[in-house]
């Protein structure tokens, strides 16, 4: 899947910060966890509407 239909800004939402999939979780959402030191597999187990890809997205979105 292409990161631009994974990483989607919608402006009535999450105040049209960056989102996954139409989700109301945001890409500094995830920034936080992995800041927080949560790996990838605590993330997933967390949120398993979430996937490897989606955090990959949410990582090069900021490079």
């Amino acid at each position: 899947m292409s990161d631009r239909k994974i990483i989607t800004i919608e402006p009535g939402k999450r105040g049209g910060k960056p989102c996954i999939r139409r989700m109301r979780i945001t890409v500094y959402d995830v920034w936080g966890w992995l800041a927080a030191g949560m790996s990838h597999a605590e993330i997933l187990d967390d949120f398993p509407e979430l996937t490897e890809e989606d955090i990959r997205a949410c990582l090069k979105f900021g490079g």
